[in-house]
C-alpha cells in the first residue's frame, strides 16, 4: 500500500502479482474474483457499492472521529466528543432507517456492504464501549441487522480467529482448520 496502512493484498494468482490496497476495494476485488457477495443485477449491484462506498465515507467518523475522542484520547475533548457523537448518531440513524423492513443492506441478500459496515457498528457498541451513550438500542431496524449478522456461523467463526469472545482462539494460524475440525466432529 503506497499509504504504509493495511490492510492490503498481493494476488500471486496474477502475473505481475496484483496489488489491492484499501479495505473497500479488497473487498470489491475479492468478491468480483470469487463471484460471491455481489448480486448479479446492476441495480442491485449498483445499490450494495453505493452502501460499500458510504460507508468508506462514513468510517472516519465513527472509527477515526468517534471511537479517537471517545474512547481512546488521553484528553477528553468535549467540542471533539459532541461533534463526533452528532456524527455517528446521524449516521446510526441514516442506517436505521435504510435497514426498515430489509433484512440486510441491500434486501434479501448478503452482500460485502454488510461485511464492511457491521464491524463499524461493532467497534461503538463493543470496543468504544459506547452503547449507553450513543443509545444504539433505540435504532430497533439497525440492532436487528446487527444481531443477525452477529449471528451467522461465519461471523462467529471470524470473531473467534481474530480473538474476539469467550471462546477466541489463542493463536490464530492453525485456528481455521482446528474450527473446522471441531465443527466436523459434532
Amino acid at each position: 500500500n503506497p499509504n504504509s496502512k493495511i490492510p492490503a493484498l498481493l494476488d500471486y494468482d496474477q502475473t505481475p502479482p496484483l496489488r489491492v490496497f484499501e479495505s473497500g476495494n479488497i473487498l470489491k476485488y475479492l468478491a468480483e474474483k470469487f463471484d460471491a457477495f455481489v448480486p448479479s443485477d446492476l441495480a442491485a449491484k449498483t445499490e450494495m457499492y453505493n452502501w460499500l462506498f458510504w460507508l468508506q465515507g462514513s468510517a472516519p467518523y465513527l472509527g477515526g472521529g468517534f471511537g479517537h475522542f471517545y474512547a481512546y484520547a488521553p484528553v477528553k475533548i468535549e467540542y471533539a466528543i459532541d461533534r463526533f457523537t452528532m456524527e455517528a448518531k446521524r449516521q446510526l440513524s441514516v442506517l436505521d432507517l435504510h435497514l426498515e423492513g430489509k433484512t440486510w443492506i441491500c434486501g434479501d441478500e448478503y452482500t460485502i456492504a454488510d461485511m464492511c459496515i457491521w464491524p463499524w457498528i461493532l467497534c461503538c457498541v463493543r470496543f468504544y464501549k459506547a452503547e449507553e451513550f450513543l443509545q444504539v438500542h433505540d435504532y430497533k431496524h439497525l440492532m436487528a441487522w446487527y444481531q443477525r449478522v452477529a449471528d451467522r456461523p461465519a461471523t462467529k467463526k471470524g470473531m473467534r480467529v481474530n480473538g474476539f469472545g469467550d471462546d477466541a482462539l489463542p493463536e490464530v494460524h492453525g485456528s481455521v482448520a482446528k474450527m473446522d475440525a471441531e465443527a466436523a466432529a459434532k
